[in-house]
């Protein structure tokens, strides 16, 4: 079992004997010149040994003192300038990350509050595409993309972030004419263009027959068809998880209880060398405590 002194007692004895004096050490750790000469008068006593003569309003490092204070000078600086290099390294963290527009539009960037305060000194670069993160020329650091269950990619992570669960979603208005999913055939379909095959999808798993799934109104995003359902203009294809809020709030119903699990999930998509960076460590690890994922540390 190692016994040593308390940092504290440390800090004041190097201030005193590198400057001479209980008073200029106390201005420079910002305490009182009683603090330091009690924190002196523990190591001392830790010791057993004295390290200064103490004369009227002056004080003079005995030979053990100035042996003592050569030898942990080196080691004190050494963990000042380690503990300056992280702090730096830290408020110099940048950490790119790749999403698709929708997923950052109405799931991070709602959340993006939560993740500053907590990690203030990280900053966090989006870029937004429809495509698959391209790692080697886009620079991310992690990218967020929806792939199917138990795909690999090698040198790379790849963690499920999300289920995805697709279903009809429309406004209250228009859910009083939806008793059952035949009904949809009276309906105009909303179509968010990065999704074609979610109507056809949905339609299929609930076994319904006579709608047709590529009929409608197309968007070029998700979002878009999602806003078009909120101000009564159809029904659209809703991601649970993306439309979290709407549901909640009313602006959107799901007027059945079939809800289709896709087999591509959201999943967080990384460089394996990345797991190393602490501060990517933080982030990633933020983002699957956001899904409610108990996802255990990267070693």
């Amino acid at each position: 079992m190692r016994h040593l002194p308390s940092s504290s007692a440390l800090k004041a004895f190097e201030a005193a004997g590198r400057l001479g004096s209980f008073l200029s050490a106390a201005e420079e750790i910002h305490v009182t010149p009683g603090a330091v000469s009690r924190q002196i008068r523990s190591l001392e006593d830790f010791l057993g040994r004295k390290l200064f003569d103490r004369r009227h309003k002056q004080v003079i490092l005995t030979g053990i003192g100035r042996e003592y204070l050569a030898e942990i000078r080196e080691p004190l600086n050494r963990i000042a300038k380690s503990s300056e290099r992280l702090r730096t390294q830290d408020l110099a963290s940048t950490i790119s990350i790749c999403a698709y527009p929708t997923f950052a539009i109405r799931w991070l960037i709602p959340r993006w509050g939560s993740l500053h305060d907590q990690y203030p000194n990280i900053d966090i670069q989006l870029t937004t595409t429809l495509n698959a993160a391209d790692f080697d020329h886009g620079g991310y650091d992690l990218a967020i993309q929806i792939g199917s269950e138990n795909k690999k990619i090698a040198g790379y992570a790849v963690e499920k972030l999300l289920e995805i669960d697709a279903f009809p979603v429309c406004s209250p208005e228009l859910a009083e004419n939806l008793r059952q999913p035949a009904d949809l055939r009276d309906q105009t379909l909303l179509h968010g263009n990065p999704r074609p095959d979610d109507w056809k999808q949905w339609l299929d798993f609930a076994q319904v027959d006579g709608v047709d799934a590529d009929a409608g109104l197309r968007f070029q995003s998700t979002n878009l068809a999602i806003h078009a359902a909120i101000e009564g203009l159809g029904v659209a294809i809703g991601l649970e998880v993306l439309i979290d809020d709407d549901l909640r709030s009313g602006r959107l119903v799901n007027p059945y209880t079939l809800k289709r699990r896709s087999h591509h999930p959201i999943q967080l998509v990384y460089p394996i060398d990345k797991a190393s960076d602490p501060v990517f460590r933080s982030v990633r690890d933020w983002l699957h405590a956001e899904a409610g994922n108990d996802v255990s540390p990267l070693a």
